[in-house]
């Protein structure tokens, strides 16, 4: 989509089209960078301060930005308004995995309202997690939510999913094949659902908000429950595929250079670097990463299997860097954990591995958006198309 933000109008669009692209940019800016005075506005589009003045006022009439006083610590020049994005805009984010669905509301100015995580005994089909989704949903609507706008439901789902129409191709851990989740879960919560791949929006929301803001090409890596998965962000644009099926690194056959090191005869990645071994190996059932992570931290029994996991990690992190030749690997769940035992040895071990040339620039950096990171990721898809065109509905 061609954009227009100084104004001017081409002869295929109109100039409504014009002024709904100036304030998808006005919107779009004070969402992912936060709070902006009139003045910051005014520089970042190019539009004159009275432009940018109608155009916000525009937005504060549909409830989606507001305006507060100036920013005192500011002694130089005119005082200029401050404009949030709207608080109670939000988006239902939620990742259904094999022993839970996590839930939250963000909003649209990038705060979790609120959050939930409901447990699950044995791997949820389709239709459970549609009717655990809107139970919750109306839950929240009756209490915290009471007054909020809700745009639509995003789900990041750890599995296949085809971009065109969110069909979950196959979520092998979850059990599910060509499971049409979008008009599950919408005919249950009457609301605009899109769905995702987990790690692809994982990536998505670290690349934007998180450990990869300032890179543009990105390698992430999610480990859960339900296994490995990816994303990838080539000279700053999100990589998905043919169908939306790239980054499956999970699936991949690692190189195991020692024996001993090897588990699953034939197995891929996720098969050897495994959430449930370090579970198992730390003397833990099903928990949550916080759990794991302080567990991983004490040394003890767990050193052995840690050590084993990172170094089959290193390797496969080591084959992606000689064919994308990444600037910065994200590593996300217990994948951060394995590498942040010892961050600067993990990175030696990938760049040892690699073409000096593909990995001399390289760094490995764990997901900054912790726990939020794939419900950040869900609901950035499901503000898109408002993002897009604010005030078009």
């Amino acid at each position: 989509m061609t954009t227009y933000y100084d104004g001017s109008v081409s002869a295929s669009v109109s100039p409504s089209g014009v002024r709904q692209q100036n304030l998808a940019r006005i919107l779009e800016l004070i969402h992912r960078e936060g709070p902006l005075p009139r003045a910051a506005l005014t520089e970042r589009t190019g539009l004159n301060r009275s432009t940018i003045a109608d155009l916000v006022a525009e937005l504060e009439q549909h409830g989606l930005a507001s305006q507060a006083g100036p920013d005192p610590s500011r002694r130089v020049g005119r005082p200029s308004p401050v404009v949030h994005a709207a608080a109670d805009v939000v988006a239902i984010a939620a990742n259904p995995e094999v022993d839970a669905l996590t839930m939250a509301a963000v909003g649209l100015d990038r705060r979790v309202r609120v959050r939930a995580r409901i447990p699950f005994d044995v791997p949820p089909a389709p239709e459970q997690v549609a009717v655990s989704l809107a139970a919750q949903v109306a839950s929240w609507l009756g209490e915290g939510l009471a007054a909020a706008r809700i745009v639509g439901v995003g789900l990041a789902v750890p599995g296949l999913v085809r971009g065109e129409d969110g069909l979950v191709r196959d979520a092998p851990h979850l059990g599910w094949r060509d499971a049409p989740l979008r008009e599950i879960v919408r005919a249950r919560v009457g609301l605009p659902v899109v769905v995702g791949n987990d790690a692809s929006l994982g990536a998505r929301a670290e690349h934007l908000f998180g450990a990869a803001r300032d890179a543009d090409d990105v390698v992430y890596l999610n480990g859960g429950a339900s296994g490995i998965g990816g994303g990838l962000i080539v000279a700053g644009r999100a990589v998905g595929g043919a169908s939306g099926y790239a980054g499956e690194f999970g699936q991949n056959r690692p190189g195991i250079g020692r024996a001993d090191d090897r588990r699953v005869p034939d197995g891929v990645l996720e098969d050897e670097v495994d959430r449930d071994r370090l579970l198992a190996a730390a003397g833990l059932s099903a928990t949550d990463d916080a759990t794991l992570a302080e567990a991983l931290r004490r040394v003890g029994t767990a050193t052995a299997e840690i050590d084993r996991q990172r170094r089959i990690l290193a390797t496969a992190l080591a084959n992606a860097v000689n064919v994308l030749n990444p600037s910065v690997i994200v590593l996300g769940g217990f994948l951060a954990m394995l590498a942040e035992r010892d961050l600067p040895g993990f990175v030696a071990d990938v760049r040892a591995q690699a073409m000096p040339a593909c990995g001399e620039l390289l760094e490995v950096r764990p997901a900054q958006l912790a726990d939020d990171r794939l419900l950040i990721g869900a609901a950035e898809l499901a503000f898109e198309a408002l993002l897009a065109a604010p005030t078009a509905s």
